[in-house]
């Protein structure tokens, strides 16, 4: 086998840094994570199996516009991917290279190429929440008599209460609930960990106390997950397929009652069913959008589908407001590309 080139392990080693530290450093949640692995991964493969790339051979030219593209189109024709998940992907990569680009100036081309490369077109989808009636039903589901029914219906009235999203609720940990404050609230920490604040209405404090003192004790370690794993414990927090599962359940016997429960109700759609009953409550838009913990006001504009008339009294109240030791995993096996760069490959 001939000898990698420095630029091949270079990019190598750009890969390594870039999946298990950078983005740990940023704060980044475990599933986005995955997700540029998985985005990286299938690039690589793209470029071993269809550009006949091998290890020795990596450079920069590998991720020219041309190749990219091509790359589009080989995901949406070859492995069917659809045009949402062809752009993740994009972003995904395009989050490397500037990475990349920003520890060797001799790739900063790439990276401005790569901005120019046109995202998929995609059919705008409508976020689906819940009716009032439809949570109000799913919460009757819970048997607070249990501890488990008591978990639950704690845990549907923090997600629906605060609309966090599930990561941001299942990492909170004991620490981070303040209920005897004068205006009790919990504090989340959100995407790049930033820090939320979310206040708590008074039976929903009711609520948690209660679940608090039978599931922790009288003296709950305040590291302990509020959420945890029954099998693992409370250093281990609950996880969202867990939750998913037990919604299905709760919403199976409610949708009985009231049919307007969907039965594939899922977490996000408690986050939405809040956002959108404030909106409906007259929460300002740019309120709701710092609830929610988004950067930029057009995204809650669009997840919510707000009208005309409502972006306009948004900007206009907008406007007023505003005056880990990881092994080197490259240094690995060569036989091929993910192999090189320490990532794991992705099955045909």
């Amino acid at each position: 086998m001939r000898k990698s080139s420095n630029e091949a392990i270079a990019i190598a080693k750009h890969v390594n840094t870039f999946l298990n530290d950078y983005l740990y450093f940023q704060g980044n949640s475990e599933n986005t994570i995955k997700n540029h692995e998985c985005a990286i991964s299938m690039y690589l493969r793209f470029l071993e199996k269809e550009k006949r790339i091998v290890p020795e051979k990596l450079s920069g030219s590998c991720f020219s516009k041309d190749f990219i593209e091509e790359w589009l189109r080989w995901m949406a024709d070859v492995r069917k991917c659809s045009p949402q998940t062809c752009n993740v992907r994009l972003a995904s990569l395009r989050t490397f290279l500037k990475f990349m680009s920003d520890k060797d100036i001799s790739m900063l081309y790439i990276s401005e190429e790569a901005s120019r490369i046109k995202r998929r077109k995609q059919p705008r989808r409508k976020v689906n929440g819940m009716s009032r009636e439809a949570i109000t039903a799913l919460m009757a589901e819970p048997d607070a008599g249990t501890t488990v029914g008591l978990r639950d219906l704690a845990l549907m009235i923090v997600m629906y209460g605060t609309a966090a999203r599930i990561d941001e609720v299942l990492s909170m940990k004991i620490c981070h609930l303040y209920l005897d404050a004068r205006k009790p609230y919990v504090v989340v920490i959100g995407k790049g960990s930033k820090p939320r604040t979310l206040y708590l209405l008074p039976k929903a404090v009711a609520h948690i106390k209660q679940y608090i003192r039978e599931a922790h004790g009288e003296a709950p370690n305040q590291d302990a997950f509020i959420f945890y794993s029954r099998n693992k414990g409370s250093q281990s927090m609950m996880t969202q397929v867990a939750v998913s599962k037990r919604l299905k359940i709760y919403a199976a016997k409610a949708r009985e009652k009231c049919v307007e429960v969907p039965l594939t109700v899922h977490p996000h759609q408690l986050r939405h069913a809040k956002a959108s009953h404030w909106l409906e409550d007259g929460v300002n838009i740019v309120q709701i959008s710092l609830l929610l913990g988004h950067e930029q006001l057009k995204t809650t504009m669009i997840y919510l589908d707000v009208d005309l008339e409502q972006k306009a009294d948004a900007m206009a109240t907008l406007e007023d407001e505003n005056s880990r030791g990881i092994p080197k995993r490259w240094k690995g096996d060569k036989s091929s590309l993910s192999s090189f760069c320490g990532v794991k490959a992705i099955k045909s």
